[in-house]
């Protein structure tokens, strides 16, 4: 926990480091954005994320989890306008189009990770049996229990939610703990690089058959430097296509009966081009 002194010091070296990296002054920006993470090393302002956005810094293999639970937690109030309205957000209502197209398709326990104020429960919540929501933000969870479309709700970061979820099952057993036979991850990767932890936490938690759904931010392949995964100038992760598939078939979820090419949402009007991915174990 920050003093009072800290937090003044962090935002006062942080709002200077947004002036200088708008203004071109790349050397000074990242002076300050190191200056951030001395002060505070939990990274609360995201600033490694600015770093690697920068090309000035190692990207870190995911978003750092005190920053996107503030990053949430500030937004959430005016998160659902934001997103589908200023953002044209639509994610889990393209998913929602591709489930429901097939009218013999029912699960028994869904789970959705980065549930956010709710909108994939909303979306899908007819098709399941019993709906639970993970967020790693506490005031997103409150927004979504609002719309009491989850059968339970829980603060907590996605991997870590799904390695307990794990655990309590191996000592107290299915009946409470059910594998899953529907997880949806719809703008959870863009706050991830290594993708290789969540992938195995999710196939460690899903029913044989079980269908896993998620969105992905990508880039034109020579923008990713032979890597397979990179943060984006807008301070997001994306992720190639070849380590997508590739990664799901070494978790089990071989089949993959959607891989649509999708504008995620925009960006200062520009579209964000995607992957909506529907695979199955």
């Amino acid at each position: 926990m920050l003093s009072g002194e800290q937090m003044e010091r962090l935002s006062a070296a942080y709002n200077e480091a947004l002036a200088a990296e708008k203004a071109g002054d790349r050397e000074r920006a990242a002076e300050l954005y190191a200056t951030c993470l001395e002060i505070d090393p939990a990274d609360t302002c995201g600033a490694s994320i600015r770093l690697a956005s920068m090309g000035l810094g190692d990207a870190p293999a995911k978003a750092p989890d005190a920053y996107v639970a503030t990053l949430f937690d500030q937004h959430a109030e005016v998160f659902d306008d934001i997103l589908t309205g200023d953002l044209g957000y639509a994610v889990p209502m393209q998913l929602a189009d591709i489930l429901h197209a097939d009218d013999d398709l029912r699960f028994r326990h869904m789970l959705d990770l980065g549930c956010g104020t709710g909108l994939s429960g909303m979306t899908l919540g007819d098709l399941c049996d019993q709906a639970i929501g993970v967020d790693i933000s506490e005031n997103m969870v409150d927004q979504a229990d609002e719309r009491a479309v989850y059968d339970a709700l829980y603060v907590n970061e996605g991997v870590h939610f799904l390695e307990e979820w794990r655990k309590a099952r191996d000592a107290e057993g299915v009946a409470d703990y059910p594998r899953f036979d529907l997880v949806v991850a719809t703008d959870v990767l863009p706050y991830v690089g290594a993708l290789e932890p969540l992938f195995s936490a999710v196939a460690e938690n899903a029913a044989d058959g079980a269908c896993f759904a998620f969105s992905a931010e990508t880039l034109p392949d020579a923008a990713f430097g032979g890597k397979p995964w990179c943060v984006t100038p807008n301070q997001r992760y994306a992720h190639s296509a070849g380590y997508l598939k590739a990664l799901l078939q070494d978790c089990g979820f071989g089949r993959i009966t959607s891989f649509d090419p999708i504008t995620v949402r925009s960006e200062q009007g520009a579209p964000i081009p995607g992957w909506l991915v529907v695979a199955w174990r």
